[in-house]
């Protein structure tokens, strides 16, 4: 496989691991089961009836750059 055939796959990531996410949401609550989901720094549990519950708050999501390199410590 070629650095271009690679970078085509990479670059189509992000959209197709959307719609699966987004599927697999789907499918557990029809199956009468919650999700947890996170929004404004706040984490929620979402039921098949569309009820929320707080979970905690949490921090919010930061936007990170392409090609940014964080070190862990």
């Amino acid at each position: 496989m070629s650095d271009d055939e690679i970078q085509e796959l990479e670059s189509q990531f992000p959209a197709v691991s959307g719609v699966a996410f987004a599927e697999a949401r789907k499918r557990v609550l029809a199956s009468g089961q919650s999700v947890m989901q996170s929004q404004d720094g706040v984490l929620y549990e979402v039921f098949p009836d569309g009820r929320q519950i707080v979970v905690k708050n949490i921090e919010p999501p930061i936007v990170v750059e392409p090609g940014t390199v964080f070190h862990l410590r």
